[in-house]
């Protein structure tokens, strides 16, 4: 995995006004794909989902997309990369309390909780797409089968969030470690982000601590422990899952928490 990061773009959005691209159909294919892996949408509802005006916007690792404190008036789908939700302590530590990957709507609470309570931020280059709060609101009040959606997708957000109050509360880094690695993998293989089973999981060695809390150095011992015991192998940013049930089973994961229609093996 990877030490350094790939650079820091520190500007938050502020405006709209500096999202300058449309891009309705590509952008809501993975929002629609990832709303069919976790709830039962029909034709007319995927329509309705494809008119969603989606205005996209590419950043660097390490952005604020969204601060504690504001208040926005867009959610945003992420379409590529990975973002996590960020707190930070008096004394300027972060925890990251999640991790949010392609299709994932991270701040879609934001529809009805009106302040921030936590930040969310790039943690690789991403490509992100913003919904209009008042479009959510008439496409929910107009189509129920789509607000189900939306709220099972929320739901689950809270569902992982409980699922890494265990993870760092209650497990060995060890365990910590292969859990973090499965749920990414799963859920990158959910949306067809991985090829020959391998995954691109581009964060660095100080995001994944600041996910399992734990220092870089002990990151780095429990990936290379994961790689001597032939559960991984890494190259690069690429993680290849050699023994998926040994990674499972070392990692304390059960896929029960992440609610998908179809579930992956």
């Amino acid at each position: 995995m990877p030490v350094g990061t790939f650079g820091a773009d520190n500007s938050s959005i502020t405006n709209i006004s500096q999202v300058v691209n449309l891009f309705p159909t590509s952008s809501s294919d993975v929002l629609i794909r990832k709303l069919q892996t976790i709830s039962d949408l029909r034709e007319a509802d995927i329509g309705v989902l494809k008119g969603i005006p989606i205005q996209e916007k590419e950043y660097l690792a390490n952005h604020d997309l969204v601060r504690e404190g504001d208040r926005p008036v867009y959610s945003f789908v992420v379409l590529d990369g990975l973002v996590g939700s960020t707190k930070h302590t008096g004394e300027g530590k972060r925890q990251i309390t999640s991790f949010f990957v392609a299709g994932d709507i991270p701040d879609l609470h934001g529809l009805h909780l009106s302040v921030m309570d936590c930040n969310f931020s790039t943690l690789t280059p991403a490509r992100i797409g913003f919904m209009r709060h008042d479009t959510l609101r008439a496409v929910c009040d107009q189509h129920p089968r789509i607000a189900t959606a939306f709220w099972r997708s929320t739901l689950i957000d809270a569902a992982i969030y409980r699922e890494w109050v265990i993870n760092v509360g209650r497990r060995e880094a060890y365990t910590r470690m292969a859990h973090i690695l499965c749920e990414l993998i799963f859920r990158l293989r959910s949306m067809g982000r991985i090829e020959d089973h391998v995954a691109d999981i581009p964060i660095t060695q100080a995001a994944l601590g600041d996910a399992l809390g734990l220092s870089t150095v002990h990151v780095n011992r429990m990936l290379q422990e994961l790689r001597r015991r032939g559960l991984i192998a890494t190259s690069g940013s690429k993680v290849h899952a050699l023994d998926w049930a040994g990674l499972t089973h070392a990692g304390d994961f059960d896929t029960t928490y992440l609610h998908q229609r179809n579930p992956a093996d």
